[in-house]
């Protein structure tokens, strides 16, 4: 793990990073393309997001087989490109499996439908009735989790759409399959792996309904989880690589559990908790402002709690499944510029592994979609229905669509100005936001004062002081919800860092700790230091 803590990922939505043949999709040479421009920006990995054959159901993570690529992104001949050339420029490509569940066009699920007991063995069916569901709990994507399938006279588990059936890792064969296919992309080149939702691999040994919630607290962390993934990990031949997991709905223990170096199971882990302060009583479909006392605490509460215990944060703000936190953090207007480098500094000073999303390098922000036709995404479609069967309104409805949808953050990548600013000569697959006129990659690149080149910087500043890579961390400032305020110390060379970060659109005052006043600045998105910090100002001071 010690290799991975001065590195960077970069994370693509293949679908929506760069076109190269005018269908309107990205695909794989257009990340080819590209490289140069991402090696630029210095990064360590590429996470890649599924791009096997899928019906598309829920955006390639509903995949129909593990071992090929969809032709819609090229072919394996592309991949193998890819992973040439990154690998020339000091670029290792992760890949995104989905081993909870597969589509149900994949051939496994084909023969269990087919009466096939082998594969049946494979999938969680339960025998029932029409008229009676195995248990009350509800898929993630709003619904019932379960689906009945006639002809066998059976249920099957789906927890998140219904044609993503959740696979039976309670059979040792279903869990020979995903180690080999691990193995088998580890032999093409692939230097690392993302884990979707694989916290909720492991369902419990009675299935029973669930009367305080939707049946999450059944299977979330589940009893088998490290037991499987100590078993995968030493199975695939992956220890020793870069591993992170999506952890849904998961706990400080057992993300410790997951990442302490000892116990052989991930390098890293994502966590969502602080994703959810804007979330009315918890609800994501619920608005409200951000919580910033709420965020401050889930930041101390799991840095210093893995700190404690030899555990490993993935830094992040942004990935495929969330709004952009431009829009949903800061200012995606008056104080856009300020904002995007204030929360790139935020996390990216942190304890952990940073990773940025395509885009968020260049501050692009949500879409503000104002049509539900404009939306391509089958949660946001379900809870459009949901929404409004709910008596909201039209105007009500679209406006928490507009703020929570996953596409938010699945817009074509902004690479210039010209029309669909650059992603493709066809029709884009899904819209654009109106502002990548003057949000783009060309506009950024070369200019010294963009947020791009801040977050070169960060990328830089992350490989040549220790103390970011390898140094603890204590917050400051507990009682003040405008300011998340931390300390860095305790690298070798003796340098330490005080990192300030105003949340807030107005300003902020503060005292410096005893022994900061003349501290050096080594960063801020303001040009001088003032007695209170400005509307989301950051500034990182150093000491040796």
């Amino acid at each position: 793990m010690n290799d991975f803590k001065d590195k960077v990922v970069y994370q693509i939505y293949p679908k929506s990073f760069m076109d190269s043949n005018g269908d309107g999709f990205g695909d794989l040479k257009g990340v080819t393309a590209k490289l140069d421009y991402l090696a630029d920006l210095g990064i360590d990995y590429l996470w890649l997001t599924p791009f096997f054959p899928s019906p598309q159901r829920d955006n390639g993570y509903d995949v129909a087989d593990y071992r090929a690529v969809d032709p819609r992104y090229g072919t394996m001949e592309d991949l193998e490109e890819l992973i040439r050339e990154a690998d020339r420029r000091g670029i290792g490509l992760m890949l995104d499996m989905v081993f909870n569940h597969t589509s149900t066009e994949h051939e496994w699920f084909k023969k269990a439908l087919a009466g096939d007991k082998k594969y049946q063995d494979y999938y969680i069916f339960k025998d029932g009735t029409p008229d009676c569901y195995p248990t009350n709990w509800v898929s993630k994507f709003g619904g019932p989790a379960w689906e009945y399938v006639p002809c066998l006279g059976k249920w099957y588990l789906h927890l998140y759409d219904v044609m993503q059936a959740d696979l039976n890792w309670e059979n040792p064969a279903v869990r020979e399959e995903m180690a080999d296919i691990l193995r088998f992309w580890k032999a093409k080149g692939i230097k690392g792996f993302r884990f979707d939702v694989i916290n909720v691999i492991s369902k419990p040994e009675v299935y029973e309904d669930d009367f305080e919630g939707d049946g999450r607290r059944f299977y979330t962390d589940g009893r088998n989880v490290h037991k499987y993934l100590k078993e995968l990990v030493a199975a695939g031949g992956i220890d020793g690589m870069i591993t992170v997991g999506e952890m849904s709905s998961t706990t400080l223990e057992n993300c410790i559990g997951y990442t302490a170096e000892g116990n052989h199971e991930l390098t890293m882990c994502f966590n969502f908790h602080h994703l959810k302060v804007d979330y009315k009583n918890g609800q994501k479909w619920e608005l409200m402002q951000p919580d910033h006392m709420a965020l401050k605490k889930l930041f101390q509460i799991w840095q210093e709690g893995m700190q404690a215990h030899g555990g490993w944060n993935a830094l992040f703000w942004c990935n495929h499944d969330q709004p952009r936190a431009v829009s949903s953090f800061g200012s995606d207007t008056t104080y856009w510029k300020e904002s995007a480098e204030m929360l790139a500094v935020a996390i990216h000073f942190m304890r952990g592994t940073p990773y940025i999303y395509q885009g968020e390098e260049l501050g692009m922000t949500n879409p503000h979609f104002t049509k539900i036709e404009q939306y391509r995404d089958v949660e946001s479609l379900n809870y459009y229905r949901i929404l409004r069967q709910q008596d909201k309104t039209e105007a009500e409805t679209l406006d928490i669509i507009a703020q929570r949808s996953r596409d938010d953050s699945r817009t074509p990548m902004q690479w210039n100005s010209s029309e669909n600013a650059g992603f493709t000569t066809g029709t884009p697959w899904i819209g654009l936001a109106d502002n990548y006129k003057a949000i783009n990659a060309a506009a950024e690149v070369d200019d010294p004062d963009s947020v791009r080149s801040f977050y070169k910087m960060l990328v830089h500043l992350r490989k040549t002081h220790k103390v970011i890579s390898e140094g603890k961390i204590e917050f400051l400032y507990p009682d003040n919800a405008d300011l998340l305020a931390y300390r860095r110390y305790g690298a070798e060379d003796g340098e330490e860092l005080l990192v300030l970060c105003n949340l807030t659109e107005h300003d902020a005052p503060y005292t410096l700790p005893e022994g900061w006043a003349d501290a050096d600045k080594l960063l801020g998105n303001y040009p001088d230091r003032n007695d209170a910090l400005r509307p989301y100002e950051c500034l990182i001071l150093t000491k040796a």
